[in-house]
């Protein structure tokens, strides 16, 4: 519904303020609501002005410290404040423009003294810098700025593509050094996974010689003692021919078709005895050389 008016009389709605003249004078403000005027003194109303937030969208081109051009898409929200609105009647003929003009200038002026990453992280300042030096000027006029949103920062689109791979690239980067740290302690736990291992390995050797060793001590021990006359040299041998034996038995009843070929008989066994005792015997005396 539109404002109604006629010669003696005019209806003022709720968010607008009528401006009244008298033979062309202003004369005072109508608030909302119903207002009766007597022509024949020159009393009229002259016009209305909306009390509501009005929003008005600037675009700016402006360049930045390290040569970048940029466009800043700016949001200003102001309104008629009603105790001046005759200032804002007859001062300002068209407010938009007086708005984007000062906008303009501010922003032109602050804006080339930053770097464009500088400009990203701070369009909260400029836009505070701007309601500043706007709301100085404009309240003079009689309106009043209530917000201004720095709503989008927008570079050239070489400079955004630029920016975009140099992104990738770090994150690329930080990805390859994370991987290598992971493959770096994959490798370290690979390796004491293998080293405990080797050493539960070598510890189980040892026990299973430690074992045999024991165990034929115990089979010479006691064969020298149930058989009288018998020297430990010849429970000795007999041992070891047994379990050449033993070996020779194991190797044929393996499951695989593999072939070995072994010196065979009773005096390789006594040979090979022969062989173990004379490098325990060369060790020992090499050992007693040394001390």
């Amino acid at each position: 519904m539109g404002n109604t008016s006629c010669m003696f009389c005019t209806c003022v709605e709720q968010g607008n303020i009528g401006v009244v003249e008298r033979f062309g004078r202003f004369e005072k403000l109508a608030e909302p609501g119903l207002h009766i005027f007597n022509p024949f003194a020159g009393q009229y109303l002259a016009g209305i002005l909306s009390t509501r937030i009005s929003s008005l969208d600037v675009r700016i081109e402006t360049k930045t410290k390290d040569n970048v051009f940029v466009q800043l898409l700016c949001s200003i929200q102001y309104r008629v404040v009603k105790a001046h609105a005759d200032d804002a009647f007859y001062e300002l003929q068209n407010p938009d423009e007086q708005i984007r003009a000062y906008v303009f200038d501010v922003v032109r002026a602050l804006v080339p003294r930053m770097n464009l990453d500088d400009l990203f992280e701070q369009k909260g300042e400029v836009a505070k810098a701007v309601l500043e030096e706007l709301g100085k000027v404009i309240g003079d006029y009689g309106y009043s700025i209530e917000h201004i949103l720095m709503v989008d920062i927008i570079p050239d689109p070489a400079v955004r593509t630029a920016m975009n791979e140099i992104n990738a690239a770090q994150r690329l980067q930080l990805a390859s050094v994370y991987k290598g740290e992971a493959e770096k302690v994959l490798q370290v736990k690979r390796a004491e996974a293998e080293a405990e291992s080797k050493y539960l390995g070598g510890v189980g050797v040892a026990r299973q010689r430690q074992a045999i060793t024991d165990g034929l001590r115990e089979n010479i021990l006691d064969f020298s003692h149930k058989v009288e006359g018998t020297s430990a040299k010849e429970v000795m041998d007999l041992i070891m021919i047994t379990q050449y034996f033993d070996t020779i038995k194991d190797l044929g009843n393996s499951s695989t078709n593999t072939t070995v070929f072994i010196p065979h008989g009773p005096g390789h066994v006594r040979d090979i005895g022969e062989q173990i005792r004379n490098g325990l015997m060369e060790a020992s005396t090499a050992q007693i050389n040394v001390e």
